[in-house]
């Protein structure tokens, strides 16, 4: 087991996970998402897909028993243990031009999508094939009439977490979300450990 990680606030790693090896993924002070993606390490033109995977697994709601699946339809990794339940596999990651265009700010932060491109760039992973993150821990609503999507604080408590296992071996891109509406307006960091 390797020693456990933390990821600051507002920050974000890359790094690998071999095959059959878990990823815990712990929000260590409550109500914090991690933005996560993962590319086959051999072929990194294999990604984490969050159509493929909603399409095959019938569900927004993916939890303990789903599998998440590549744009080339193979199984990437396997939730093994979850003990929050509520996850969002629709919104992109938070980025300087989301920070602009949806809040109108003048000087905005990077985003996980910026400190995506950071960490995965060692792996020679450019920006533009960065996709749409698992966003864990994030609490997405969507109204079954208009379609409206709200983004709610999220359902999880200090010590909640996720076990991935890995299907084949993976680079792993991970944040604690920089977005303050996701993380109920407050940054905290978040830790992994892998084993």
């Amino acid at each position: 087991m390797q020693p456990l990680t933390l990821i600051q606030p507002r920050s974000g790693v890359g790094f690998i996970l071999e095959k059959g090896n878990k990823l815990k993924i712990i929000d260590v002070q409550g109500e914090q998402v991690s933005d996560f993606v993962c590319f086959n390490l051999h072929d990194k033109t294999e990604y984490l897909s969050s159509g493929r995977t909603l399409d095959y697994e019938g569900t927004l709601f993916l939890t303990k028993g789903n599998s998440f699946y590549s744009n080339r339809s193979n199984i990437m990794f396997e939730i093994f243990e979850d003990t929050v339940g509520r996850h969002d596999f629709l919104l992109a990651p938070c980025s300087a031009e989301m920070f602009r265009i949806t809040y109108g700010h003048s000087d905005p932060h990077q985003g996980c999508f910026g400190n995506l491109k950071d960490a995965l760039s060692k792996f020679g992973i450019h920006e533009d094939a960065i996709p749409t993150c698992f966003n864990i821990f994030m609490h997405v609503s969507v109204d079954g009439i208009t379609g409206k999507i709200s983004v709610l604080p999220p359902k999880s408590k200090a010590g909640d977490f996720v076990i991935l296992e890995a299907k084949m071996d993976l680079i792993v891109g991970m944040t604690a979300c920089s977005a303050g509406m996701s993380n109920n307006f407050s940054y905290k960091p978040i830790a992994f450990e892998i084993f």
